[in-house]
């Protein structure tokens, strides 16, 4: 079988209460869409965590709550990578947040740490509330990240 042909599926899952890292998550489906990949966008509500290993690569979307806290709504997405732990995936994790709060984005590098032990992690993004024109540069090293190193992945069967 000739893996070249075989094109990617990569989700986008988010978390979003303001609207800001849902913004910032539609940045990145939009880079997304101009590569040759199956590419689906999801709100954590409508996301079914039985779909993981479905997919090559998975960017997650997080707010930070409370003190550097993952929202509520994320725990059971951070549970099941953590309990599935495979490396096959690529995963990536990016948010939005305000570098008032000691803990700036805190929910990303929780997810970063625990992600780097249990899939493969490409890259992260954190953003300074609402998605700007200097933020989408680095959305398209992220979006390219993701990819290169999922290309580098086991397939998903």
């Amino acid at each position: 079988m000739d893996l070249t042909n075989c094109k990617m599926k990569v989700a986008i899952v988010y978390a979003s209460v303001s609207g800001n890292t849902k913004e910032l998550a539609e940045e990145l489906y939009q880079i997304l869409l101009t590569k040759s990949v199956h590419l689906s966008i999801y709100s954590i509500e409508e996301f079914s965590l039985a779909d993981l290993c479905q997919y090559n690569a998975v960017a997650i979307g997080t707010y930070t709550w409370g003190n550097g806290e993952i929202p509520k709504e994320m725990r059971r997405l951070y549970q099941a990578f953590e309990s599935l732990n495979r490396k096959e995936i690529t995963t990536a994790v990016f948010g939005t947040g305000d570098s008032f709060y000691p803990m700036f984005c805190g929910a990303v590098d929780q997810f970063r740490d625990m992600l780097y032990v249990h899939t493969n992690l490409a890259a992260t993004l954190k953003v300074e509330l609402r998605p700007q024109e200097q933020d989408f540069h680095r959305c398209d090293k992220f979006a390219e990240a993701l990819l290169l190193r999922a290309s580098m992945g086991i397939p998903v069967s």
